[in-house]
């Protein structure tokens, strides 16, 4: 797996290469946010972290700009207590953030989760497409098509999709997402599952203000209508 770690502290970008080399990790490097963009490009990475305070293009920026020609995970590294940094960061297309100054073990985790997510496990004959309505998904190939055009999700958007369309009906807490998807245990963080959700219905749904689909259970939490 190859990283790309983009923060201009010459100090953390030191601490995560050499962390991450330690697992086996390949790791580049960018000091702004202009390097960043050119490296996400022109290389093949498979997952990027991602300062929000970046000289030359902010990470938003940054982070919007990729989304453009990749869906590869971008977890964002935000101040601790920004709370607006870290929605906006969700907003712009991050997968996940982990708040400054951040435990390296954690961001270890956060990396291997995101590693299960794109290498699961072999399901051997378990059915590896489902269908439901206009919607087919592919979890074998992390192929979603809707209508009969692909549509391009990000590895939590693709997560939150397969776990409705294989329990269709049940009603999922903010925090049972929290827990399923993300692997929390600080149920705060709600407000990263709605944006998430609202991401989600404005790629599949045909009317995202009248979803057919991910329909919300007022005062409890969301579930999927079956097509």
């Amino acid at each position: 797996m190859k990283i790309l770690v983009v923060d201009d502290e010459k100090v953390i970008v030191k601490g995560l290469k050499y962390n991450l080399e330690q697992e086996g990790y390949q790791v580049e490097t960018a000091f702004d946010g202009e390097e960043a963009i050119r490296m996400a490009h022109d290389k093949s990475i498979d997952l990027i972290l991602l300062d929000l305070m970046l000289p030359k293009v902010d990470g938003f920026t940054v982070c919007r700009n990729v989304r453009g020609f990749s869906n590869v995970p971008i977890i964002m590294l935000t101040a601790k207590g920004e709370d607006i940094d870290k929605i906006l960061g969700l907003e712009y297309g991050a997968d996940d953030y982990i708040t400054k100054p951040f435990n390296i073990r954690e961001v270890k985790a956060r990396i291997k989760a995101i590693q299960r997510r794109l290498n699961p496990e072999p399901k051997g004959d378990k059915q590896q497409v489902i269908i439901s309505g206009d919607i087919v998904l592919d979890y074998g190939h992390r192929v979603v098509t809707v209508r009969g055009n692909k549509v391009e999700l990000t590895g939590k958007e693709f997560e939150l999709l397969e776990l409705f369309l294989k329990n269709p009906g049940r009603i999922y807490t903010r925090e049972n997402l929290l827990d399923i998807a993300w692997n929390f245990e600080n149920h705060r963080e709600v407000r990263k599952v709605d944006v998430h959700i609202r991401r989600l219905r404005e790629k599949i749904e045909e009317d995202p203000a009248n979803p057919k689909y991910i329909m919300t259970k007022w005062g409890v939490g969301y579930y999927y209508r079956k097509g």
